[in-house]
């Protein structure tokens, strides 16, 4: 993984890119992968091009506007199912259901606060490609950052009947599907399977963590 130079946080720069795909739209849901991120971002952008100082001071008025479009762009039970992994089949259907919840609230928290101390020069959005199955796509994105540097993004999109909606991401080499299932994992070995005191401590900032410390290698997104 490309080692972050001093000043550039990655928790920063995580939490902007993918917050930056929350804006779109129902009527784009005939668009291809790619399309319909490059209108995401350019939707987003124009939100808070020049209130990040009022959104700074007015933090909750930002999350609503990120959980207003949550929704319509990322398949949260999708992503929940697979963060849980093996522990998903024997949780019930209530902590399934609250973990989506919670895991989505931790999302929310972490894009507002990236949203508004993000800075960067330049947003690519490449071609998209086709996944292992019809349903399924990819989309690069490179994300040059004031320093110069440039960041590669690659997002996971999935067919949800006529939408694409997507499921899971790599931030410079880092995939966040694979990350959070592992975070998961752990803490349900740490907690001797509890799944509601996993569920009820699961916060954002030990993910963030991690993520500012780096990974090691880890396999293509899901």
């Amino acid at each position: 993984m490309t080692t972050m130079r001093r000043g550039f946080s990655v928790y920063r720069w995580l939490a902007a890119v993918c917050g930056l795909l929350l804006m779109a739209s129902a009527a784009q849901a005939q668009q291809k992968p790619e399309q319909l991120i490059r209108d995401s971002i350019s939707q987003l952008m124009g939100q808070i091009e020049g209130r990040k100082d009022y959104f700074a001071e007015h933090p909750d008025d930002l999350e609503a506007l990120v959980d207003e479009n949550l929704e319509r762009i990322a398949d949260f039970r999708y992503i929940g199912a697979s963060v849980m992994g093996r522990y998903f089949r024997n949780a019930s259907p209530e902590q399934r259901s609250r973990f989506v919840d919670t895991f989505r609230q931790t999302l929310i928290d972490t894009y507002a606060r990236g949203l508004v101390t993000f800075d960067y020069r330049e947003l690519r959005v490449l071609e998209g490609t086709g996944g292992r199955y019809e349903d399924q796509a990819s989309v690069d994105m490179e994300v040059v950052a004031d320093n110069g540097e440039v960041y590669p993004v690659s997002y996971t999109l999935r067919r949800d009947g006529d939408q694409w909606k997507v499921v899971n991401v790599i931030v410079n080499g880092i995939n966040l599907g694979l990350t959070f299932r592992n975070q998961f994992d752990q803490a349900m070995r740490n907690n001797n399977r509890n799944y509601d005191k996993v569920i009820d401590e699961w916060a954002p900032e030990v993910a963030a963590e991690e993520l500012e410390q780096g990974s090691s290698s880890q396999g293509g997104a899901e």
